[in-house]
């Protein structure tokens, strides 16, 4: 049994063992976990990647006159002001309002990389604040703090994605390419902080931790912490950050996001700490979910481990998929030995723990109304074969009164679309033949158990009037259109 304050004097005696987690697990499979925790006194975790659940608090000092901000914008990125005067919380995923791919991450990391940013801000004109605006440029130095509070980071495993769709979608989890095309991951797994405690007996509240290059410390369990998949709620002085720890990102189609470089030296107190320290991917395991499905409890696709995660394959229906990691192993394993360095040179000491983080805890989804789904607003879809007739079609869009006729196989799986449009540019054009002529073949369709919600943003996102409604294996069901939608929101 070792202490912290025994390891503590170690680092500053000058002769403490610190070993990367990766070296541990050589370690105690060459000498066993008993061994292993008598020769090793600190063993030092790592991840990086992106967390989007980042952002700094900022005091800017007062403006003469004062103000008190209604709004605050840094680089067109606009700031919570609801604090105090001239308080304001800048997130990470926040966008600029004048372009499109810059946002909170980048201001963050502009900052730290010494550069000024312009501040931009509206007042309530007040006894005590009577100025209603201001316009200055501000620089990392000028301000009086800037305290870095993350509310979710590190998780201890993170689910996997994948796009069983027939179009490339554009997510958090990076770009999924249809039909199963790849899968993304996130998390460093067997080298990740929370997956070397999974008791949480050296991670806890007042842990002092390496973050982006500063010493921060875990304030508490992160937003969403549910082990296996913990997270961690963090803070540290972003003026003493170094911008080689962070990177600002965007992910298109997504939002900004910030890469945050976190290290946790994790003090080998006795037998059991070496043991869990000496886990290996093989032994994590997280789900792989389908993306292709817009609903909050996406399918598993399958269960997986680490392990083939990184292998850069997985099998998915029989078929390899290609995998790629949104975290850096690279960065994870050079904050590692950082910070291995600064505890052996005796400029980190440790921490311990003044309360634990809950072991358990449910999350639970948004309480909301009935969601209301497609099938409940749809109609049943007049459909046509691809060499029905132009003539034909035309027809029977006048004499149902309908402006759109899926066209399907002769399984009824949906081949194209033809449109009232279509037909009128056909007739102006003088053409002849069947509707395979004229259809649009590359359709954009929606599930009967996809919200309304889905069914709007495509129609929004496409500029088109109107969606087939199939089911998995693209066999037309009913149509849903926006008139449709415009009577459910009258009603």
């Amino acid at each position: 049994m070792k202490t912290v304050q025994e390891i503590n004097r170690k680092i500053l005696d000058g002769n403490v063992c610190v070993v990367t987690v990766k070296k541990m697990k050589e370690i105690v499979e060459e000498l066993g976990t008993e061994k292993a925790a008598r020769e090793v006194d600190v063993v030092t975790t790592a991840t990086f990647g992106a967390m989007c659940s980042s952002g700094v608090f900022f005091n800017f000092g007062h403006a003469d006159p004062p103000i008190k901000f209604r709004k605050v914008w840094l680089n067109d990125v606009e700031a919570y002001a609801g604090i105090a005067a001239v308080d304001a919380y800048l997130g990470a995923t926040k966008l600029s309002e004048s372009n499109e791919k810059y946002g909170g991450a980048h201001v963050i990391e502009d900052l730290v990389r010494g550069k000024e940013v312009e501040l931009r801000a509206i007042g309530y004109g007040t006894d005590c604040y009577p100025r209603k605006e201001i316009k200055t440029e501000i620089s990392l130095e000028d301000v009086n703090q800037a305290i870095m509070v993350n509310p979710r980071n590190a998780y201890q495993r993170y689910n996997a994605a994948t796009n069983s769709s027939d179009r490339l979608l554009k997510t958090y989890m990076g770009t999924l390419l249809p039909n199963f095309g790849n899968v993304t991951f996130a998390g460093t797994g067997e080298i990740s902080p929370l997956n070397n405690d999974p008791e949480f007996r050296t991670i806890g509240i007042g842990t002092r931790i390496f973050l982006c290059g500063a010493k921060g410390y875990i304030v508490g369990e992160g937003t969403q912490h549910s082990p296996p998949y913990a997270t961690l709620m963090v803070k540290g002085n972003l003026k003493e950050m170094k911008a080689e720890y962070m990177r600002a990102a965007f992910f298109s189609g997504y939002a900004p996001t910030l890469f945050v470089g976190i290290g946790v030296p994790i003090p080998v107190l006795d037998e059991d700490v070496a043991k869990a320290t000496s886990i290996r991917n093989s032994q994590i395991e997280t789900k792989i979910l389908d993306f292709g499905v817009a609903r909050r409890n996406r399918p598993v696709v399958r269960w997986v481990t680490y392990e083939e995660l990184v292998s850069g394959k997985v099998e998915i229906n029989g078929q390899e998929v290609r995998t790629s990691s949104l975290s850096s192993f690279y960065m994870a394993e050079k904050i590692m030995n950082d910070l291995k360095k600064l505890i052996e040179k005796g400029e980190f000491l440790l921490s311990e723990p003044i309360e634990k983080l809950p072991k358990v805890q449910e999350v639970k989804p948004m309480r909301q109304r009935e969601v209301v789904v497609v099938k409940k607003v749809m109609n049943p879809a007049i459909t046509i074969r691809s060499d029905t007739k132009i003539e034909e079609a035309a027809k029977i869009i006048i004499e149902k009164n309908i402006n759109h006729l899926p066209v399907v196989d002769d399984d009824q799986k949906l081949v194209g679309i033809v449109t009232s449009w279509d037909i009128a540019r056909a007739v102006a054009l003088e053409l002849e033949g069947s509707v395979n002529k004229i259809m649009t073949k590359n359709v954009i369709t929606v599930y009967p158990e996809d919200p309304i919600e889905i069914a709007a943003s495509k129609m929004e996102r496409y500029k088109i009037s109107a969606l087939p409604v199939i089911d998995t294996k693209k066999r037309v069901l009913g149509i849903v259109t926006s008139e449709d939608l415009s009577r459910l929101i009258a009603r």
